[in-house]
This record gives structure tokens, C-alpha cells and sequence, in this order.
């Protein structure tokens, strides 16, 4: 009886110690900063050549303002700021992935910039620039928008106009972002591939990526990001965010999408509250659909904010008629 007591309990000290191990492990992986050398092998990106670095030259071209804010605890944090080539009041936050940059959303900010519109790009906490040893999938970050917002603000005055636009763990960000109180300044959201939550898309890549069941791990990693990064997966809610907003939401995916699944898409905009616009990109694999469909994802984007920003000549507010603010609704294709 004494030997078969002692023998459950190194038992489960040694179930508890693997755990413990494996959680650390996908946590350095997935969370720490750290350069993501494992998305290279994973089939659900296609690897091809996105607009966003196709537009370097012309963004090395732009007089380009580094800004410097620090978030709410403490982290040092820098985007970069493109003025409009005529004085505006109208600003678009771009918000960059997972393992990305402010500097590499250059095709976002040129669109923006073309329609005679500042432009701003963050480096999210644990990217770029910005300070931070992990990284926040949108959920601390949101705060950080919030700030940036507030820079838009001070800078521009009380007749700014903001518009939010993020990819992939960006679109999830300013989803996020939608959820909070905010000025009256920000007025509208374009959120391209994001997931629904933090949870549900490390579920999903655990399955993809490793063949492996969300529990006992995921749980577990859960409470290891919340002792070290102050945020557990099931809090990190963009679903949960859009049910509360009243901002229109602009939804684009791509119908190939393996990487952020395609049916997250019909839950976010099930769950949206507020007025919201879908554009499905046939034929796009994660974050590719401004490069398969350029021409229609400019045009959507130019006719959506259109109906609740005063864009400037040569936009869409001069070139398509009937661009007064109105509730859209566009059902989910597929």
C-alpha cells in the first residue's frame, strides 16, 4: 500500500513535470519573442510575394516620422507615421501579423496614402521596433491601439477621423480593439483574415501543426502566458469584442484559407453587433487577399470607408454616388 502511494505520486510529479515542459516549450515557440523560424514549414502560407513588400521602394520614398509612445505597463513602443501629401485630418492605423512589422504593411499604407490620408504603423509589442519579450495576439495590444489612437488625436485634433485596418493577428487586433470604449474619432474597422480568438486559433494550429488535442496543453500553456504576459487565451476574445461594438466592420478572408480557417469568418460576423460588410476573396490563402484580388480589394475598401469618412478628391466619396453613411450587410459566401 506505502510503495503503491509513492508510486502514483512520482507518477503524476512526472506527468506534471512533462507538462510543464511541453507548455514552456509552446510557449517559447508561439509566444516569446523570438524569430518564428517554424512558419516556414508550414504549408497552410503559401509563399509567394505579398504586396506589402513589393511596396518598399515607394515607402522608403515617403518622409517617414518615427513615433515613440510607452504602453500602459511600462513597454517602449514605436510606430511609424506617413503624413498626407496634402494637410489632413483623416488617419488610417494599419495594424501588422504574428511575426511581422509596421514597415511591412507598405502596400496598406500606400492605399491609404493615395486617398489622401495619413497613415500610421505600429510595431506591436514584441515586433519591430517596440519593446516586449512576448508576443500579445492582439489582447494587450489592443490597449496599445487605443494609445496610438489617442497620439492620431493630439496630433490632428478633435476633427480627426480614424480608421482601423490589421491582417491576420492584426485584423484580430483591432477587433479587439472594437470591444473597448472609444473616442468618437475612430469610425470604422477593416479586419482582414483575423481569428476569432486567441484560444480557438492556437487549438487549431496545435491540431494542424503538431497533431495534438487542445487539452491538457493548451490549458496549461494558457496559465504559464498569464503568469509571465498577463493574458490567458480564453480572455484574448475578438468574438466576444465585435458583440459589443456598434463601429462598422469591414470582413475580408480569403475562402482558402487553412491558416486562420475560413469558418471563422461566418462566427465573427454572426457575432458582430454593429453595421458590417463581407468581402470573401476566391481563390486567397491566408493574408494573400490584397495580392490575388488588388483592383476589387482597393475598390471595396475605398467604397466602405467611403460611407463613413469625408475622403478627399479623387476617392471614393466624389467617384461613386450614393456614399452617405448607411448600414451594409453583405451575407457570408460558401
Amino acid at each position: 500500500m506505502f510503495t503503491a502511494v509513492w508510486v502514483a505520486i512520482i507518477c503524476l510529479a512526472v506527468i506534471v513535470l512533462l507538462l510543464a515542459a511541453a507548455s514552456a516549450y509552446f510557449y517559447n515557440v508561439g509566444i516569446k519573442r523570438s524569430t518564428k523560424e517554424f512558419l516556414e514549414a508550414d504549408p497552410a502560407l503559401v509563399k509567394e510575394e505579398h504586396p506589402w513588400e513589393l511596396e518598399e521602394e515607394w515607402l522608403r520614398s515617403q518622409p517617414v516620422e518615427t513615433l515613440e509612445l510607452t504602453s500602459s505597463d511600462g513597454i517602449a513602443l514605436k510606430g511609424y507615421f506617413i503624413p498626407a501629401s496634402t494637410p489632413a485630418r483623416q488617419t488610417a492605423i494599419v495594424v501588422h501579423g504574428y511575426s511581422s512589422q509596421g514597415r511591412e504593411m507598405g502596400a496598406f499604407a500606400k492605399l491609404y496614402h493615395e486617398m489622401g490620408m495619413n497613415v500610421l504603423m505600429p510595431d506591436n509589442r514584441g515586433h519591430g521596433q517596440s519593446g516586449g519579450n512576448y508576443i500579445g495576439f492582439g489582447w494587450p495590444d489592443r490597449r496599445d491601439i487605443m494609445r496610438w489612437i489617442g497620439t492620431v488625436i493630439d496630433r490632428s485634433g478633435p476633427g480627426a477621423e480614424i480608421i482601423l485596418h490589421g491582417v491576420s493577428m492584426g485584423g484580430a487586433t483591432v477587433l479587439m480593439v472594437s470591444g473597448e470604449e472609444l473616442p468618437g474619432q475612430v469610425k470604422c474597422i477593416v479586419s482582414d483574415c483575423a481569428y476569432t480568438s486567441v484560444r480557438d486559433i492556437l487549438t487549431h494550429q496545435l491540431k494542424q501543426m503538431y497533431k495534438l488535442p487542445p487539452f491538457p496543453l493548451l490549458p496549461a500553456t494558457s496559465l504559464m502566458c498569464k503568469l509571465r504576459a498577463g493574458y490567458s487565451f480564453g480572455e484574448a476574445s475578438a468574438l466576444k469584442q465585435v458583440g459589443v461594438t456598434k463601429l462598422p466592420i469591414l470582413f475580408i478572408h480569403g475562402d482558402r484559407d487553412t491558416f486562420v480557417p475560413y469558418a471563422m469568418l461566418h462566427r465573427l460576423v454572426d457575432a458582430a453587433a454593429g453595421d458590417k460588410e463581407v468581402y470573401v476573396v476566391q481563390g486567397a490563402s491566408h493574408a494573400n487577399a490584397y495580392f490575388v484580388d488588388k483592383k476589387e480589394y482597393e475598390r471595396r475598401i475605398r467604397q466602405f470607408i467611403g460611407r463613413y469618412i469625408r475622403l478627399g478628391k479623387g476617392t471614393e466619396k466624389e467617384m461613386i454616388p450614393g456614399s452617405e453613411p448607411q448600414a451594409v450587410l453583405t451575407p457570408v459566401e460558401g
